[in-house]
């Protein structure tokens, strides 16, 4: 009896570890944020690049990241505000300056796994109605859309690719995002280990068979 226990209890355990973490499905893709240029933080966008029309003095930013949707959305990394961007770009009659920021996220976020670019500011000078997209056009090209307008690649970064899904597991959106509590920090989700339930089964079952052993040993005696 004992030893069928035993088969019992560590057959459980080996099935328990074996139970795989909750999948779930991301996008890698551009985000667009907007920002006043007074500071404060990152706003995912409304409106796609090609819309959004900045005011002068705002900031624009894109992020480049695996994000589940646009609440789990990473937002750019840096504090740097309109003045520090634009400082050498004076003011002109009938145009508008707009802070652009790029990040182009981390290893872990690329395709390949490798180092992206370094995370740069750009300050565009453009005419007073232009978009986003035409601030962003004028401080970072190439850049490279897809046959929905979905923003794919910013100075030819990444060389292909756009919007890609992608399964992982939960672990992989457990750790916060960004840095000086400038990025999006994922709140608490489903971990990948097992459930009160299960733990509460198991214990059920160990405890059922330790009694079953005391019983047979009690008529033993």
């Amino acid at each position: 009896m004992a030893r069928l226990l035993l088969v019992v209890v560590v057959g459980l355990f080996a099935a328990l570890g074996a139970v795989p973490a909750q999948a779930a499905d991301g996008y890698r893709y551009w985000s667009f944020w907007q920002r006043g240029g007074d500071g404060g933080s990152w706003a995912y966008a409304t409106q796609g690049p090609s819309s959004a029309r900045p005011d002068d003095g705002d900031m624009i930013g894109f992020r480049f990241a695996v994000s589940e949707d646009s609440n789990d959305a990473t937002r750019p990394r840096g504090m740097a505000d309109f003045a520090a961007v634009c400082a050498d770009t004076p003011a002109t009659d009938g145009t508008k300056r707009v802070a652009v920021v790029i990040d182009f996220g981390t290893a872990a976020d690329a395709a390949d796994h490798r180092t992206p670019p370094a995370p740069r500011t750009e300050c565009a000078r453009v005419g007073a109605d232009a978009s986003a997209g035409e601030a962003l056009a004028a401080v970072a090209k190439p850049l490279r859309y897809n046959s929905a307008a979905l923003l794919c690649a910013i100075s030819g970064y990444p060389e292909s690719g756009c919007g890609d899904k992608m399964s992982g597991s939960v672990d992989a959106h457990a750790a916060p995002k960004g840095d000086g509590g400038d990025g999006k920090a994922d709140g608490d989700g489903a971990s990948g280990g097992p459930s009160a339930g299960l733990i509460g089964g198991l214990a059920g079952v160990v405890l059922l068979g330790a009694a079953a052993v005391w019983q047979a040993r009690r008529r033993r005696v």
